[in-house]
């Protein structure tokens, strides 16, 4: 049928919604498979490309890959092992995501897949949005998380999409323009917002 692309401000419900979606359209959530791939083109453990998506934008992140180029720790290591910096993540990230395109009925979530298949055909995508108050109740609800760490989860979640943008060269990334639908999950249930998305998918 399609690929669905899911970008969303951090506690708006995106992964909530994917799972509601894949159920209803029978459609894969290529989530752990991306940090497979990455890991396996890498040559680095999902370990270490989880860790880079969490802190990838981050002071020590970029004190690091500024210290060395790449071509310099590939010869200290060896070609027998793997590295990954923000650059190579990246890199590697466009590859991944183009294959699973072709794959069709999947739904991708984040990782700047809306910027990168934005020309591929039969792609929709699709924006989550909601007040700040209402997406930290909701990792409050959904992750049992303190006020504090709810917080802080999203705050450190906005930085984390917005250092990632910058590295795919996007900087107004919440301009409507990009999307075929944002969906403010302030104002609609996750229900409404999944039959919505279904709708659009399926009409086309």
């Amino acid at each position: 049928m399609a690929v669905i692309t899911i970008s969303r401000q951090f506690g708006a419900g995106g992964k909530t919604l994917c799972k509601m979606l894949a159920k209803e359209l029978d459609y894969k959530i290529r989530d752990e498979f991306i940090i497979q791939e990455i890991s396996a083109k890498a040559r680095v453990s999902e370990d270490w490309v989880k860790s880079m998506e969490r802190t990838a934008g981050g002071p020590l992140s970029k004190f690091i890959s500024g210290m060395v180029s790449r071509s310099y720790v590939e010869r200290i290591i060896g070609d027998g092992k793997g590295y990954l910096d923000e650059e190579v993540y990246v890199e590697t990230l466009r590859e991944v995501i183009l294959k699973l395109a072709e794959e069709d009925n999947v739904i991708l979530v984040g990782r700047g897949s809306q910027y990168i298949l934005k020309d591929f055909a039969q792609t929709f995508h699709f924006q989550l949005v909601a007040d700040k108050e209402d997406r930290i109740k909701f990792m409050q609800k959904f992750y049992k998380l303190s006020t504090s760490k709810a917080e802080q989860a999203v705050l450190d979640g906005q930085k984390r999409r917005s250092n990632l943008y910058k590295k795919l060269g996007k900087k107004n990334y919440d301009e409507p323009h990009h999307y075929h639908m944002i969906i403010n999950t302030s104002k609609l249930s996750l229900e409404e917002t999944a039959r919505q998305i279904c709708l659009l998918v399926r009409g086309s």
